[in-house]
C-alpha cells in the first residue's frame, strides 16, 4: 500500500480525438461554435418557457430540464476539450478527472430518466386527456423532476466511486477526450473486473429500465393515437411524440452502443462519444423549436419584446 501511495499518479493527460496540428485547429473551430449555439439555444428555451405564462405546462417544464441537463453535460466535456485542442499541455488532474466523470453520469443519467418521465406525460395527455390536469399536477411534477435528479445523482456516484478506489501507477495516458469509466479503468494497476461489473449493472438497469419504460409507453400512445378519427388530431398527436422520439433515438442509441458492451475499445468510440456529448445536445434546441409551433411563437414574442426594450 505504501508503494501505490507513493507512485500514485495525481494527473492524466488526455489525448483527445487528433495529434494532427491542422485537425485540431479545425475542431478547436467547430466545437467551440457548436458549444456558444448549444447553450444560446437551450438558454433561450429557458427563458422563454420561463417568461411565457402560456408554456406553463409540465411538458414544458419538463423541456426546460431538458434543456438544463442539455447545457450541464456539454459544459462538464466541451470547454476542456477546446482548451486542449489550443494548449501544449493536455493535463487533467485526479480529481477533475473524478469530477468530470461523475458531474457527466449525473447529468446523462438524469436525462435519461428525463426523457421516460417525458413519454410518460406525453402518455399521460393522450391516454388519460379527462385525467391529465390531476395527475399531473404542479405537486406531482416537481417531486417527478426531484426524483429524476437524485437518480442521475445515484447514478453518477455509482460511475464515479468505483474509479476512485482503483490504484493508478502509470501509464497516465487517457486515450479519449474526457474522464470516463471505461478509458480510465484500463490504466488502473489491478484488477478492474469488479469494477466493469458494477459499471455494466448501472448502466444497464438505467438504460434498460428507461428503454422498458419507453416502449410500454409509446404502444400504448401509437395505439390510442391510431383510435382518433380526425387525421388532423392524428398529425397534432403524432408530431408531438415524433419529436420526443427523435430526441430518445438521437440519446439512447450510442450510449447502449457505448455502455451496455463488455469494455472492449472500437475504433469509432470517440466518434460516437462526441456525437452524443456535443451533437445531441446541440441539437435538442432545434428539434423541439423547429417542430413545435407554440415554442416557436413564443420566441418570435420574447425577440420582439426585446427589441421594443
Amino acid at each position: 500500500m505504501e508503494f501505490r501511495n507513493e507512485t500514485r499518479v495525481t494527473q492524466f493527460i488526455l489525448l483527445g480525438i487528433s495529434s494532427d496540428p491542422d485537425l485540431q485547429i479545425i475542431f478547436f473551430v467547430l466545437f467551440l461554435v457548436i458549444y456558444l449555439l448549444t447553450v444560446g439555444g437551450n438558454l433561450l428555451i429557458i427563458v422563454t418557457i420561463y417568461v411565457d405564462s402560456q408554456l406553463h405546462s409540465p411538458m414544458y417544464l419538463f423541456l426546460s430540464n431538458l434543456s438544463a441537463l442539455d447545457v450541464g453535460v456539454s459544459t462538464v466535456v466541451v470547454p476542456k476539450y477546446v482548451i486542449n485542442f489550443v494548449s501544449q499541455i493536455k493535463t487533467i488532474s485526479f480529481n477533475d478527472c473524478i469530477a468530470q466523470m461523475f458531474f457527466y453520469h449525473f447529468f446523462e443519467g438524469s436525462e435519461c430518466l428525463l426523457l421516460v418521465l417525458m413519454a410518460y406525460d406525453r402518455y399521460v395527455a393522450i391516454c388519460n386527456p379527462l385525467r391529465y390536469t390531476t395527475i399531473m399536477n404542479s405537486q406531482a411534477c416537481l417531486l417527478l423532476l426531484v426524483s429524476i435528479w437524485v437518480g442521475g445523482l445515484v447514478h453518477g456516484f455509482g460511475q464515479a466511486f468505483p474509479a476512485v478506489q482503483l490504484p493508478y501507477c502509470g501509464p497516465n495516458e487517457i486515450d479519449h477526450f474526457f474522464c470516463d469509466t471505461h478509458p480510465l479503468s484500463v490504466l488502473a494497476c489491478s484488477s478492474t473486473f469488479i469494477n466493469e461489473i458494477t459499471d455494466m449493472i448501472n448502466s444497464g438497469v438505467l438504460a434498460l429500465g428507461s428503454f422498458l419504460v419507453l416502449f410500454i409507453s409509446y404502444v400504448y400512445i401509437i395505439s390510442t393515437v391510431l383510435k382518433i378519427r380526425s387525421s388532423e388530431g392524428r398529425r397534432k398527436a403524432f408530431s408531438t411524440c415524433a419529436s420526443h422520439l427523435m430526441v430518445v433515438a438521437l440519446s439512447f442509441c450510442p450510449l447502449v452502443f457505448i455502455y451496455m458492451r463488455p469494455p472492449v475499445t472500437f475504433a469509432g468510440d470517440k466518434l460516437v462519444s462526441v456525437f452524443y456529448t456535443v451533437v445531441t445536445p446541440w441539437l435538442n434546441p432545434f428539434i423541439y423549436t423547429l417542430r413545435n409551433e407554440k415554442m416557436k411563437k413564443a420566441i418570435m414574442k420574447l425577440g420582439g419584446k426585446m427589441r421594443m426594450n
